[in-house]
């Protein structure tokens, strides 16, 4: 089994929290647009799937004015499932039915693993994908990544006590025995998602408490969940809550009561 690699230090995080979903959907659409507005040319995202393209596909598209025109925009997601992309898992499918015909043409250019490959295809197929997107960057760093996280500190398709929580050479990988189905995916590793300019996750509901209590104040140093990994080298790192999320946090929060 290879060496686990070195924890990236610590990187600035802020907790803000919002007294629900649908007054945290505004807020983090507003981080995008304007993440994408302050961007030099090309603004590179990396997104999630699960709620957050819900999330996204209601708030982002009235929130963007012309400076952050979705044209210049890079797309591509965290991880997928091997599913056909019409499939209700597939994180490409839902956001290119939802989000991104919302989102004022010209769109953004969009990478997406190509379908019907196997995982370890896939999972070189995307690569290569990226570094033809992003060359001269032996690991790719993205303006913004929005990550979710599992009840049980996994984001992305990294979960606690994998071997690809290890994994130090490959900016993707493929997982055949997820312990969350569909068991093929494929994911950014721990790399990239250190080498982001900035990571948010976004946590909602009672199911979450517990792991974000754990995480955020529990001093994740010697087996951190795999949430816990990420911490940007040097980008910014926010958590988006609501205040299910949030209720066993007891450090300092920034609180958002308005809708």
């Amino acid at each position: 089994m290879a060496a686990v690699p070195a924890m990236a230090a610590a990187a600035p995080r802020r907790v803000a929290v919002f007294p629900s979903p649908q007054a945290l959907g505004p807020a983090l659409a507003r981080l995008v647009a304007e993440r994408a507005a302050a961007a030099d040319g090309r603004f590179s995202l990396g997104l999630s799937g699960g709620s957050l393209v819900g999330l996204l596909a209601r708030d982002l598209p009235p929130a963007l004015a012309a400076a952050a025109a979705p044209s210049r925009w890079l797309v591509a997601f965290c991880d997928e499932r091997l599913v056909p992309p019409e499939h209700p898992e597939s994180t490409a499918g839902a956001y290119g039915t939802q989000l991104l015909p919302r989102l004022l043409a010209p769109g953004p250019r969009v990478l997406a693993p190509a379908p019907g490959l196997p995982p370890a295809a896939a999972a070189a197929d995307y690569a290569a994908q990226l570094r033809q997107a992003f060359p001269g960057q032996d690991v790719p760093v993205f303006d913004l990544l929005v990550l979710g996280l599992g009840p049980d500190g996994h984001t992305c398709s990294l979960f606690p006590g994998h071997p690809l929580l290890q994994e130090e050479e490959k900016i993707v990988a493929a997982i055949t025995d997820s312990p969350k189905p569909p068991p093929e995916r494929i994911t950014l590793t721990l790399p990239v998602l250190n080498a982001a300019r900035m990571v948010v996750f976004v946590a909602t509901g009672e199911g979450k408490a517990a792991v974000l209590k754990r995480i955020l104040e529990g001093g994740e140093e010697e087996n951190p969940l795999p949430a816990a990994r990420v911490r940007p080298r040097s980008g910014q790192l926010r958590w988006f809550l609501d205040e299910a999320a949030a209720k066993e946090l007891t450090g300092p929060v920034e609180k958002h009561p308005d809708a």
